[in-house]
């Protein structure tokens, strides 16, 4: 994944979450689960690393703002 750059955490509340899972529905699920909660990129790609177990994926949130649950 590309490296986080100061513009992606430029405020209070704003997170970048790596996700590591054993399979892309997993990890889907966490993503779907976030964005309920916070004001999110969404649900991105899920990757495969060769060489590395599992799938990853990476999240922007805004924790200040609720995502579509409206928490």
């Amino acid at each position: 994944m590309k490296p986080i750059d100061e513009q992606h955490i430029a405020e209070p509340g704003l997170v970048v979450l790596d996700i590591t899972g054993g399979d892309e529905d997993t990890v889907r699920a966490v993503m779907a689960s976030l964005e309920e909660r916070w004001a999110t990129s969404g649900i991105g790609p899920v990757r495969r690393d060769p060489g590395e177990p599992g799938v990853r994926a990476r999240v922007y949130a805004d924790v200040l703002r609720p995502g579509r649950g409206g928490s």
